[in-house]
């Protein structure tokens, strides 16, 4: 294929692409929303109910972290970090991992992290979200809810994995010549 052909093709491909997402997260938004219980968690400062969260915004994003143990989840956050001021403009958020509160302040501080952290080692809230499997198969992801009143609305989930649109670090090595090639996440480089 000539390279101005190519060129017009991968340019088509992209935008139906970032259509389709948009299609998709419209989708998402358009399911019927279930209420959910109002959790409690693990903070820093003691327990901690889901509605607490929200705190002054009708919207919560809810990453569902694997914690300290996965590489991936660590390189996932870093992300948010940097993300982190502008989506609490826009909605509470907040990263939740089985880990014990404890060892996410010590993990935390070490990565520089700034976004709020709770624990849901004790809570089925990550089992109901279809983020954990079994005793202690914990998946990562994202939820979103939205505070109606009193109730608090299940709005959208998605699974984090490698080319999925939370990370922008493996689509940039997908446009490397030989595409991510075996690359693996470290906690140090």
């Amino acid at each position: 294929m000539k390279p101005k052909k190519l060129a017009k093709k991968l340019q088509h491909w992209e935008e139906k692409l970032v259509r389709q997402h948009q299609k998709l997260a419209k989708f998402k938004r358009k399911q019927s929303r279930k209420e959910v219980e109002d959790y409690i968690f693990a903070g820093p400062t003691g327990p901690v109910k889901l509605s607490s969260l929200f705190g002054k915004k009708k919207d919560l994003i809810v990453v569902h972290n694997m914690g300290a143990a996965c590489v991936y989840c660590t390189m996932w956050a870093d992300g948010f970090n940097g993300l982190y001021p502008h989506l609490a403009d826009r909605a509470g958020f907040v990263v939740t991992s089985p880990d014990t509160v404890a060892a996410q302040k010590k993990f935390a501080k070490g990565r520089g992290w700034r976004f709020p952290m709770y624990s849901v080692k004790d809570s089925d809230f990550a089992k109901d979200l279809g983020f954990k499997k079994g005793k202690d198969e914990w998946w990562p992801g994202i939820s979103t809810f939205q505070k109606k009143g009193k109730k608090i609305l299940h709005v959208a989930s998605a699974q984090l994995g490698p080319f999925d649109p939370f990370c922008p670090a493996w689509h940039m090595f997908g446009l490397l010549a030989d595409g991510v090639n075996d690359w693996e996440a470290k906690y140090r480089y």
